[in-house]
């Protein structure tokens, strides 16, 4: 199939009336992309990500899963692509090479062919040594592969996973990262992407776009992103946030951009690392102390807390589904 892309138009949803989720919301992912899809909690992604797979109707607006409308052809969207939620629904009594070989059946596969695709998963995800165990008795962990490799019993077009390495250690999450890779490389596999990490998706991901209070507050490729910040920056520590506001008077003027975080004053500016000396001495003179100051290249993390005004962390992800 030629038509993995994701479009999205102007699309609203509201609940009770006046609760707007998601507000007016357009982008595309095209065939044979990684879209990194972020924001803090309560932002839209999830609620996003439940219209795109079928499973909310939006209240205005169109999108289209590989050329099929989310609405009118939600059976053609539900069949082409592959899903991975946060809420992973296993059942717990059943056995990981049961549950696959069924759902691969349940996409025309006969049981010998489904049988070898669940093996093929299992070592995939790295559960074929665990067979044997029904999934009641999997680690967090060991769920959330099973659920990809759900997610992937019939190699769907569009792939869209929703924080899919959640409660994997380092290792694990390494791993599905090179599935990831190896699905959108090797298939074409186009892959709509939400994670609590930023580091996954400055590694996986073509493009991202951070969605923030309903709206798309930037969209582009990570490294043009992190560039359109001004380059590299000055980050000094302090004591409390007062001194923060009195650093910031006095070398505020030095930097292309500033921002503050709690107790860190940053200043962007070009060859932050010749600016030093002069920042250190003009904070000397004015009797501020430092508590530490480091050198860094503008992250994701940074474009992150410029366009929602809060940092990245765990705590931003698992939004409701109202979020």
């Amino acid at each position: 199939m030629s038509d993995r892309d994701i479009v999205v138009e102007n699309l609203v949803k509201r609940y009770n009336g006046d609760v707007i989720a998601v507000n007016d919301v357009s982008f595309r992912v095209n065939s044979g992309e990684i879209f990194g899809f972020l924001g803090p909690n309560g932002a839209g992604k999830s609620t996003t990500i439940a219209m795109l797979t079928t499973r909310i109707v939006p209240t205005s607006g169109r999108a289209t899963v590989g050329g099929y409308d989310i609405v009118s052809q939600a059976s053609d969207v539900r069949r082409l692509a592959g899903v991975a939620l946060q809420e992973i629904g296993l059942d717990p009594l059943m056995k990981s090479m049961e549950m696959l070989t069924i759902q691969s059946q349940l996409f025309g596969m006969t049981r010998r062919q489904a049988q070898a695709r669940a093996k093929e998963l299992l070592e995939i995800v790295q559960l074929s040594d665990v067979t044997e165990r029904r999934v009641g008795k999997y680690s967090g962990g060991m769920r959330r592969r099973l659920d990809l490799a759900m997610a992937l019993a019939h190699e769907p077009a569009v792939l869209f996973l929703d924080e899919p390495t959640t409660g994997l250690d380092p290792a694990s999450r390494r791993d599905i990262w090179t599935e990831v890779r190896r699905l959108n490389r090797e298939l074409g596999m186009t892959i709509m992407l939400t994670t609590q990490y930023l580091e996954e998706a400055d590694e996986l991901a073509d493009r991202v776009a951070i969605i923030n209070a309903g709206k798309i507050a930037v969209e582009g490729k990570p490294n043009d992103l992190k560039a359109a910040l001004g380059g590299d920056a000055i980050n000094l520590m302090f004591a409390d946030t007062s001194t923060v506001d009195r650093a910031l008077s006095e070398v505020g003027d030095m930097a292309t951009r500033t921002q503050t975080d709690r107790d860190i004053l940053r200043l962007y500016l070009p060859n932050a690392a010749a600016a030093v000396p002069t920042v250190v001495t003009r904070l000397q003179a004015a009797n501020i102390a430092l508590t530490a100051l480091t050198l860094t290249q503008p992250t994701l993390d940074d474009v992150f807390l410029q366009v929602t005004g809060q940092r990245f962390s765990n705590e931003t992800a698992g939004d409701t589904k109202a979020a």
